[in-house]
């Protein structure tokens, strides 16, 4: 295998790098390589949305997807095959803004105009991306667009009318068939292997950065190299890189392997491959399990949902991962392979300490598993956090129970994040609800059993009380949204959630 360079589609032309390095990112490149300083640097962790950027991609079946992302934690060498969109490229022939820039400056959405960049491509995305017959997107679409972007020094409602604006003006040219074709053209079918020539200019030696197109391959090299850093969506590694300076070594890259994006149903199971993006997992889950819809749209923002993965997700093991929660009390197992050898493994057995897992050297996460809905199964999944949109949970907390015809519960499973190292199912609250009725009783009893399941800490984002008296909280809000007599219909326990967020448009 030889050394090749990183080739992408921007500005319509092919560029082509060869000297720089694998954990280089979008933004350095933008702002320091081609002087496309309309990219802003905020954060450099992927949470205040200045630096959102298009990517072009085509998918297994050659159609073009256009989604945002984060270009200060995305690596160069992952744009390989794609086409870079940033806010350059909006500008007509003639000089005209693009309807989102000119829908932006006629509504007033922008004040000092350091983030405003990072809104167009947000928007940008979603003009392209909502149907033209369907009509205007609604407010939620728009504020799950845009929850990725946090400046607000116009407050919300101006940048709001602007994206509902923008589809009144003549729509500008864009050559879809043009980028497809030159895209398909640039289109791997082998691994890609790139590594960034060294002070004397030799390339070997120097860390890999290997992409492998087959499932095969992919097993393959994890086989042959179980110390490369597994890379996917670079939505936690990214961070390693631009906040902890780490030395990555060689990465293995998962995001060109199609068949591990696949999302497949049969009667007993959703399979959604680990390299799936998080927003097309969600909604496959969503899909089959409405109730997960706000943890969907409060799950990060959506250009992290757009290039984080759930299998990365899942396999980061983070005790504060929103995931989990809901995928342990739905029962999922993971899919597991290491060469040509696959087995299947109960999530809640995945995780053994703070960050550890069951997986063997070599081994990788390839699926995800989830139990397709029965009909006799309440499920919910709640997340607390100081923020509603983009922002860590203090608790997640998922509840599934099945009932039988006398409303006794047969089966519990309940999981939180936040509440221990990992994500950890409540066996003692399980067993407090299991052959009972499902009443106040049980659920109160269910509360105080919460007690021995967990000793939560103090951190940052909220104390061990805290946590503790919100671990019990949502377990009763879940009895009161399933009770047998009245209970709480979704639109009535979120009014409040509504309402302040409709208020809160109005808020510098």
């Amino acid at each position: 295998m030889t050394t090749q360079t990183i080739r992408f589609l921007q500005h319509g032309a092919v560029r082509e790098f060869g000297d720089v390095p694998a954990t280089r990112t979008v933004l350095q490149h933008l702002r320091e390589t081609t002087l496309c300083t309309g990219t802003k640097e905020g954060c450099a962790e992927g949470d205040c949305g200045a630096c959102t950027v298009v990517i072009g991609e085509l998918d297994a079946s050659g159609a073009l997807g256009l989604t945002a992302v984060n270009a200060c934690i995305q690596f160069l060498p992952t744009l390989d095959s794609r086409a870079l969109f940033t806010v350059e490229d909006l500008r007509g022939e003639d000089g005209a803004l693009h309807p989102v820039q000119q829908a932006l400056v006629d509504c007033h959405g922008s004040q000092c105009g350091f983030c405003t960049p990072g809104f167009v491509m947000s928007l940008w995305a979603l003009y392209h991306n909502h149907p033209r017959d369907a009509g205007p997107p609604s407010r939620d679409e728009i504020a799950a667009a845009l929850s990725g972007n946090l400046c607000r020094c116009t407050g919300y409602r101006p940048i709001l009318d602007a994206a509902e604006r923008m589809f009144d003006y003549p729509r500008p040219p864009f050559d879809a068939d043009a980028i497809k074709q030159k895209l398909a053209a640039l289109r791997r079918t082998q691994t890609f292997e790139y590594r960034a020539p060294d002070a004397r200019g030799a390339a070997f030696g120097t860390p890999a950065f290997r992409a492998p197109v087959t499932r095969a391959e992919f097993a393959r090299l994890r086989a042959e190299h179980p110390d490369a850093r597994l890379l996917a969506g670079s939505t936690d590694v990214g961070l390693w890189v631009t906040k902890q300076f780490r030395d990555l070594g060689d990465i293995l890259f998962i995001g060109n392997v199609d068949e591990l994006k696949k999302i497949e149903r049969d009667a007993r199971y959703l399979t959604i491959g680990a390299a799936a993006s998080l927003e097309d997992a969600y909604a496959a889950l969503t899909s089959d399990y409405p109730e997960l819809a706000e943890l969907w749209t409060r799950f990060a923002s959506r250009p992290i949902r757009n290039a984080g993965t759930l299998g990365g997700n899942v396999a980061n093991g983070s005790p504060i991962g929103d995931s989990m929660p809901a995928l342990i009390a739905l029962n999922a197992e993971l899919v597991l392979q290491k060469g040509e050898k696959t087995r299947t493994m109960p999530l809640d057995a995945f995780y053994l300490g703070y960050q550890k897992t069951a997986l063997e050297a070599g081994e990788f996460v390839a699926a995800i598993r989830v139990p397709r809905p029965v009909a006799a199964v309440r499920f919910r999944t709640y997340k607390v956090a100081k923020r509603y949109d983009q922002d860590i949970s203090a608790v997640c907390a998922a509840f599934a129970i099945q009932l039988d015809d006398e409303h006794r519960v047969t089966r519990a499973r309940i999981a939180f994040g936040g509440m221990a190292a990992t994500p950890k199912r409540a066996p003692n609250a399980e067993a407090a609800l299991v052959g009972h009725e499902w009443n106040e009783a049980g659920a109160r009893a269910a509360m105080a059993a919460l007690d021995a399941d967990f000793q939560p800490l103090t951190d940052m984002r909220a104390s061990s009380a805290y946590r503790a008296k919100v671990a019990r909280n949502v377990l009763w809000r879940f009895y009161l949204e399933t009770r047998r007599d009245a209970p709480l219909a979704l639109a009535e326990v979120n009014a409040f959630a509504y309402e302040a967020r409709a208020a809160s448009e109005e808020q510098p």
